[in-house]
């Protein structure tokens, strides 16, 4: 018997020995119409052998002979002449082009996915099968079916992607070859406006973090947070959100976004207008203000362990502690004089205008109030005073006696106020008229407040990290800054993580600040009594590499155990830079009739005619003490920039192989003060230069 298989030529099915025929007549015609390469010995099968005979036939039919159409048959208007009635039907040609290419089974009586049978089983779309080549590059056939379960919206879901078994190659007509290059030449065409977020498979992942700041689950959810928006043929509700979020996100023009959207200028204003509104509706109120959390949550879900143990006291109940502090918006210099007036801030000597923002100690963003005009009217103190007295969001039914707020100086004036409610201000202390320092312990309590405060100026750096409220913005953008604050920090809420959370070193940080905050600084007494300060004193200078071997050597935990805090550390490695010589050394004070001491001069990042002394006192393996002639040189909960930047480069900077130091742009500019150096080497070289004094 003959085991070998026979395939039909066209169709390359499997023949059995009924159906295949030999090619035989039809040898030119498989050739000419066909364009295939066959021989006398190929076979074909029977339903193949009528298609070629009926191609044959109706090119060597003769052409019937044609009379003149009557005066009423012209006048029939069903009439058909013969030549008219000899139309040609539609021929698919058979799949006969092998390539490599990967395809899925095709069956109607089970699922090419999963090979589950049927009955409740879809036939799969053209626009199915083009997506799942385009993703995967797996063939699908026509007709295939597979469980609904696996599309999703017309679209093939992941998981059924990666479960789809294919053949290493596939056969296809050349009919589906022309489908298939007109399909994948609209998706190009298409594909030159790649911003489509009605598309979930136009962009990944990491182009919705960059253009909108958030993934393409979260900008998901976002959407379905919001109930309608108006929408049209031009944009949905997708849209409207993307392009909000992208104008935030990046600050760019509504012309550029036009341009990026193939929309008119005027279509992106009125997407950005109903997003915004529908957000605030729909979203805002959920996620920020007084009405959407309540105190005991902001107590327990949302306040440091640190915070509490530093500011409670003597207070036994828990209270809600809340950090706020106003946070700038600039704009333009407005023609109405009134306003230009009431909008520009002394402070900052620019137009802005305030929102006030409610923080909570972990850096959950409570409320944002306003914004408020910028003159010495609105200033912090009384845009306080106005929302107590306003009762802003029920803010007094939400306080209870012996909460706190932590504030800066800038609230003094509120106190009052709030001591009639029985919440307890906390803010940094004053240094007293006359005084050239703060005392230890004003000090000290200065740096627990800002311990806890630093979350607020946080919160404010984060809201500016949104490019539209770091710009200056048009005055026409007045009405709409407060929403778009409080939209960015709705969404702050929702998809950010915290700022600050709890951690097992807090309650050791806070008994070691509590304990620290009531001591006294025994080495500013000794400066003091000695007359080390004094400039007779015998001080030598020396390089630090001169410095006695038995300065303690810290690691980077044991420095941050030691300023309790990482603020000082950042500054220490400028201050250094700007301290040491062309030859990398650090210049340090020594004497010979003191031992454990080292003394070094620091430049202020300020002021260039001013340096600060600063003084450090050691042991063998550890730092004892130390001093420094700036504002808040005495405290000894934790110390200023100066002197971490002396003790960072002796206990651990001059250890390291290399020091990657702050970059000095000054040689990339041109410098005009050397203006003088260069006349008076004229003047000394002969030169008459007339230069009025």
């Amino acid at each position: 018997m003959d085991g070998r298989q026979y395939r039909c030529c066209l169709c390359n099915k499997k023949t059995t020995p009924d159906e295949r025929r030999p090619v035989g007549l039809f040898l030119s015609t498989l050739r000419k119409h066909f364009s295939l390469d066959v021989e006398e010995t190929d076979r074909i099968c029977n339903k193949c052998r009528h298609k070629c005979r009926n191609i044959k036939e109706s090119n060597t039919r003769q052409p019937m002979l044609l009379r003149p159409a009557t005066e009423d048959e012209k006048k029939d208007p069903t009439f058909q002449s013969p030549k008219q009635k000899r139309t040609k039907s539609p021929f698919s040609s058979p799949p006969t082009i092998p390539l490599s290419i990967p395809s899925s089974s095709q069956s109607h009586g089970y699922c090419f996915v999963c090979k589950k049978p049927g009955p409740k089983l879809v036939t799969v779309s053209h626009h199915v099968r083009m997506f799942v080549f385009i993703q995967k590059e797996i063939i699908i056939p026509t007709g295939a079916r597979c469980c609904i379960r696996h599309l999703d919206s017309e679209k093939m879901n992941d998981e059924a992607l990666h479960q789809i078994r294919t053949n290493d190659n596939t056969t296809l007509n050349k009919t589906s070859i022309i489908d298939l290059i007109k399909y994948l030449r609209d998706k190009a065409f298409e594909q030159q406006s790649r911003l489509d977020f009605d598309d979930d498979c136009r962009m990944s992942d990491e182009d919705y973090r960059v253009l909108t700041g958030f993934s393409r689950l979260e900008f998901h959810d976002i959407v379905s947070s919001v109930a309608s928006i108006n929408s049209s043929r031009n944009r949905s509700k997708r849209t409207c959100i993307g392009i909000l979020l992208m104008k935030l996100r990046s600050a760019l023009s509504n012309k550029m976004l036009a341009v990026l959207f193939q929309m008119t200028k005027s279509q992106v204003r009125r997407a950005i207008v109903s997003a915004s509104t529908a957000l605030i509706r729909d979203f805002v109120p959920y996620n920020l203000g007084f009405q959407h959390i309540t105190r005991e949550e902001v107590i327990e879900n949302h306040t440091r362990q640190l915070a509490r143990d530093l500011l409670s006291g003597d207070i036994t109940s828990n209270p809600a502690i809340l950090v706020l502090d106003g946070t700038y918006v600039y704009i333009k210099k407005s023609s109405n004089f009134a306003f230009a007036r009431r909008s520009y801030s002394m402070h900052k000597h620019r137009p802005l205008i305030k929102p006030m923002m409610v923080v909570t100690t972990s850096g959950y963003i409570v409320s944002v109030l306003g914004p408020y005009l910028a003159d010495s009217k609105n200033n912090d103190a009384n845009i306080l005073k106005h929302m107590i007295c306003h009762n802003a969001e029920e803010l007094r039914n939400w306080l209870q006696e012996d909460d706190v707020f932590v504030v800066d100086r800038g609230f003094r004036d509120a106190q009052d106020v709030l001591e009639d409610l029985g919440i307890r201000m906390e803010m940094p202390a004053f240094m007293t008229r006359g005084d050239k320092q703060l005392s230890t312990l004003d000090s000290n309590k200065s740096r627990v407040v800002t311990k806890v405060r630093w979350i607020v100026e946080a919160a404010n750096g984060r809201i500016k990290q949104w490019q539209f409220l770091a710009k200056t913005l048009p005055n026409s953008q007045i009405p709409f800054i407060g929403d778009y604050v409080r939209i960015v920090a709705a969404l702050c809420n929702k998809y950010r993580p915290p700022l600050s959370v709890s951690s097992e070193e807090d309650q050791e940080i806070a008994a070691k600040m509590v304990y620290l905050s009531q001591r006294l600084n025994t080495l500013q007494e000794r400066v003091e009594n000695e007359g080390l300060d004094r400039r007779g004193f015998n001080w030598t200078k020396v390089d630090s590499e001169n410095v006695t071997p038995e300065f303690p050597k810290y690691n980077d935990t044991e420095l941050r155990q030691l300023t309790l805090g990482v603020y000082q550390l950042r500054m220490a490695k400028s201050y250094t830079h700007e301290h040491m010589d062309v030859d990398g050394g650090f210049e340090i004070l020594i004497s010979d009739e003191i031992e454990g001491m080292v003394c070094a001069k620091i430049q202020s990042r300020h002021i260039s005619a001013k340096q600060y002394k600063c003084w450090i006192t050691y042991t063998e393996g550890d730092i004892d003490g130390w001093y420094c002639k700036c504002k808040a040189g005495t405290r000894v909960v934790g110390m200023c920039g100066h002197i971490t930047s002396v003790i960072w480069y002796l206990s651990f900077g001059r250890h390291q192989e290399s020091l990657k130091g702050v970059r000095n742009w000054t040689t990339s500019l041109e410098d005009a003060s050397d203006i003088h150096d260069v006349i008076d080497g004229s003047d000394s070289d002969g030169n008459d230069n007339d230069v009025e004094e």
